[in-house]
């Protein structure tokens, strides 16, 4: 049996290169991703109920990113959260739809409720199901809204998807913080070398864009994922536990907690359908983080700076210039602030 290595974010690095940047302002982040939407930043808030709903959706339009609603409530429910998110049309929203059941009427009043954006939203996208709820999307509304689907893993999942009218794809299955998937199902595939695969599509279907989503934990892991090839990057642990972020503050021991869960934990499907099937994510709670905006801007900052150190002025730049190096175990101990490490011993 020959394996190939795989890699994820920790195994490698961005080489330092010349650059002529003399100041982050000189970057620019923007990019569409249809011809009616550009985001100033590539940021999209996962539809997750802890970290995606009206507020959250608001905020992220605002700031120039993009929140998708999460569907784990009835149709009514999110047509509402969709409507008091867009604000007459002033902000962009996108809201999630399953693939089974009642997609087809709720992907119709939420795109009567203002939606711009459909999620197909679970968890393997590379299945039947996927294909054929996405065949009829595409029919009824691929001409008047964006369609992202997913989440895949490779190219001919990708490929697939794409073919059948897919606008946007998410890529990366297990890698998320509070997922299990592959711990319970033994598949999977590390999040940067899925986006380096399924990027390939782009030789056949140049307008598709990619989403990496999954295993991002700071900024560093968003320049990498950039500029591996995807065009935008799905978050969700560094966006929970912030003040839009549904959900109250928890007061535990004076401290501030606030709720985050897998939509695959028990306690998503109890609440979602009253039942549990395949277990594949874990709740757990967070120290509450305050307000988004500040999350964001420093998400944003550290994007910029990244985009300088390969002498890149915006994304494009940096697919063009970026050199990936491998790094060590001993390598990665030095990336990170390991002063902590050596005192806290």
């Amino acid at each position: 049996m020959d394996l190939e290595t795989l890699l994820t974010f920790d195994d490698i690095l961005l080489l330092p290169q010349y650059s002529d940047i003399k100041s982050r302002s000189e970057v620019t982040l923007s990019s569409e991703i249809s011809e009616a939407i550009e985001l100033r930043v590539p940021i999209i808030a996962s539809p997750m109920d802890t970290v995606c709903g009206t507020r959250m959706s608001q905020k992220m339009s605002e700031f120039g990113g993009l929140g998708i609603i999460h569907r784990y409530n009835s149709i009514d429910k999110q047509a509402t959260m969709v409507s008091e998110a867009s604000e007459g049309g002033a902000n962009t929203v996108g809201a999630a739809i399953g693939i089974t059941g009642d997609y087809l009427e709720r992907a119709r009043e939420l795109v009567s409720a203002g939606a711009s954006v459909l999620c197909l939203d679970v968890a393997h996208g590379d299945h039947l199901l996927m294909h054929v709820a996405l065949h009829n999307l595409t029919d009824k509304y691929g001409h008047i809204a964006h369609l992202m689907a997913g989440n895949v893993a490779t190219y001919t999942g990708a490929f697939a998807l794409a073919q059948l009218g897919a606008h946007s794809i998410r890529v990366g299955i297990g890698g998320g913080s509070i997922c299990s998937t592959r711990v319970q199902t033994g598949h999977g595939m590390p999040t940067l070398s899925s986006i380096i695969d399924c990027t390939r599509i782009k030789d056949r279907f140049p307008d598709v864009k990619i989403i990496a989503d999954g295993g991002i934990k700071n900024s560093g892991d968003i320049v990498k994922a950039l500029a591996a090839g995807a065009d935008f990057t799905m978050v969700g642990s560094l966006l929970a536990g912030t003040t839009e972020a549904p959900g109250d503050v928890i007061h535990q021991m004076g401290k501030k907690l606030k709720s985050y869960r897998g939509m695959a934990s028990k306690d998503a499907q109890m609440d979602w359908r009253g039942n549990v099937s395949s277990l594949e994510g874990i709740a757990t709670v967070i120290p509450y983080k305050g307000p988004v905006i500040n999350i964001l801007q420093e998400l944003e900052n550290g994007i910029r700076s990244g985009l300088s150190y390969s002498g890149a002025r915006n994304l494009k730049e940096l697919r063009e210039n970026a050199q990936f190096v491998r790094q060590t175990q001993s390598g990665l101990a030095e990336s990170n602030t390991h002063i902590k490490w050596r005192y806290d011993a």
